[in-house]
């Protein structure tokens, strides 16, 4: 086989339909428009949801709740996951990326309670839980929340 023998299986590529080209082409003088109407005219296009008069769809149903624009989602790190660092090392987004505790350095992470820490770090997070709080100033490190 040679790149320049390849062809598309017959009946797999339509030629696109080249209308107003006379009326021996099947696509001739209305052009596959059909008779006058909206549509038939050049521009003449129906707005979404459209239903020729009808009330329409989304304004026949009931609205409900609220939905807010924008709502915070944090990345968790659990204190288990913390027991390999080093004494007073720095725990920031960084370092917690490098190890592949979180998808992204970017988004906001928070501190969850969940295991028990020996070692004293220095923890830079956004959000933090109490009692993620007390145990690591138990074990001699303190937490340091961000803005996010």
């Amino acid at each position: 086989m040679k790149l320049n023998t390849i062809q598309a299986n017959s009946g797999s590529r339509k030629d696109r339909r080249r209308v107003g080209c006379g009326i021996g082409s099947g696509h001739g003088k209305t052009a596959g428009r059909g008779h006058k109407g909206q549509k038939s005219r050049s521009g003449g296009k129906v707005m979404r949801g459209f239903e020729g008069g009808q009330m329409p769809l989304i304004r026949r149903l009931p609205k409900r709740g609220f939905t807010p624009l924008a709502r915070k989602t944090y990345q968790l790190v659990n204190l288990e996951q913390l027991i390999n660092f080093e004494a007073n090392t720095v725990v920031d987004a960084a370092v917690l990326y490098a190890a592949g505790f979180i998808r992204n350095a970017v988004d906001p992470i928070k501190l969850l309670a969940r295991g028990e820490l020996s070692v004293n770090l220095q923890v830079h997070v956004a959000a933090s839980s109490q009692s993620a709080v007390k145990k690591i100033e138990a074990a001699g490190g303190s937490v340091t929340l961000a803005e996010a």
